[in-house]
């Protein structure tokens, strides 16, 4: 019988659980049972329909080849267009790099900075491939604790009181995943300011989220601070805002630095994104934006009835979503773990979430619920757990 011997590294990466949850979703619902699924992460609105006419385009006008492995220069300097619109910076479309999604900017930040012996900073809880990538390098992963008193926000003092001479990045990400928490601008102010002592030190920030906060919240980006960018990775995409999770499509700005390195990554790994999708891409930025806005007006909608629905369960405490599209409710009142509530959740209820232990360990206690979904079924699913939990 064939025995393969497989790298011991393997035995670092991780997973992603949402994606777990919704294969037992599927199966329960292959079974003939009745699943609302609010355990993955994704939009539930179709692409707006300039964008797909933009991809199906591309096709027919002949872009089936192979494009430049950083993205066509057209994409790149419509993503510097738009960060100078949204948040009055100047980025050199030499240093956008466009990849299939927001998850090889983190495997790539990673594999550049992590070795046996360095140390990685990162949210915890916190998107899982972050940790996974960082065990998977050989460096240690070092959790920033997110806490509900903060509003999930990161502690500035907290972050820089982890640094050691073996910190190589530190991982940061506001709008957060899956807490829905956003940092203030005071804490991203202080963070800048104590980097300055540690100059050798790179920040990968995830801003996938940057067009989804509510009640009057400001994005704060980091690259509206100077004195860091060139030692900045600034991770954003299309997925998330455009609901094109399925055309794989993202960009981060890197500092001059890293450009070279990243593109022989992308050679190596990809070799390019694919054309059709540049081109819808393309159109995404540079058409109307009214999808955008009506999109994360329904999602603001959602979040204050999950919230209020959540709050009114026996057990359970849900501090209110300030970004994303993520409710986080506190159910240690009910006497469960994140995990059994999660399976409980799901095989008695018939609701998909995801136990906050999937995003790390502080994320004990938690379940995320993903509010891409419609009000009815948001109002359905909230009922089936209150039948659950009495």
């Amino acid at each position: 019988m064939t025995q393969l011997h497989f790298a011991e590294s393997l035995s670092r990466l991780g997973t992603e659980s949402a994606f777990v949850v919704l294969a037992r979703a599927g199966q329960l619902a292959a079974q003939g049972r009745d699943i609302i699924n609010l355990g993955i992460g994704q939009p539930d609105f179709r692409t707006p329909e300039h964008i797909v006419e933009a991809g199906i385009k591309a096709l027919r006008d002949g872009h089936h080849g192979y494009t430049p492995a950083n993205g066509i220069g057209p994409l790149r300097e419509a993503v510097a267009a738009d960060l100078h619109r949204r948040h009055n910076v100047e980025v050199n479309p030499d240093h956008v790099v466009v990849v299939p999604g927001g998850k090889p900017t983190m495997f790539f930040a990673v594999l550049m900075f992590g070795e046996p012996g360095a140390e990685i900073l990162y949210p915890n809880p916190g998107f899982p491939i972050y940790e996974s990538v960082i065990r998977y390098s050989g460096a240690t992963p070092v959790p920033i604790a997110l806490k509900e008193e903060n509003g999930f926000a990161f502690s500035a003092d907290e972050v820089l009181g982890q640094i050691t001479p073996r910190t190589r990045l530190i991982i940061i990400n506001s709008p957060a995943n899956p807490t829905g928490g956003v940092t203030p601008r005071e804490e991203v102010d202080k963070l800048v300011a104590g980097l300055a002592a540690h100059p050798n030190v790179a920040i990968l920030s995830d801003e996938i989220y940057s067009q989804m906060l509510y009640d009057g919240r400001e994005h704060v980006s980091l690259l509206q601070y100077p004195e860091i960018r060139d030692r900045l990775i600034m991770l954003d995409g299309w997925s998330k805002t455009y609901a094109m999770t399925g055309w794989r499509l993202g960009y981060a700005v890197w500092p001059a630095s890293a450009v070279d390195h990243v593109t022989r990554l992308c050679i190596n790994d990809h070799s390019c994104v694919n054309a059709a999708t540049q081109y819808a891409g393309l159109a995404a930025l540079t058409g109307p934006q009214d999808a955008v806005r009506d999109m994360v007006a329904q999602f603001d909608a959602r979040r204050k009835v999950i919230v209020e629905a959540l709050n009114a369960l026996p057990g359970v405490r849900c501090p209110d979503a300030a970004g994303a599209f993520y409710a986080f409710p506190n159910i240690e009142g009910t006497g469960m773990t994140s995990k059994q509530a999660q399976d409980r959740f799901l095989d008695e209820a018939g609701v998909a979430t995801v136990a906050g232990t999937s995003f790390g360990r502080y994320g004990e206690g938690y379940v995320r619920f993903s509010y891409a979904n419609s009000t009815e079924n948001i109002l359905k699913a909230i009922e089936r757990i209150g039948g659950l939990l009495g």
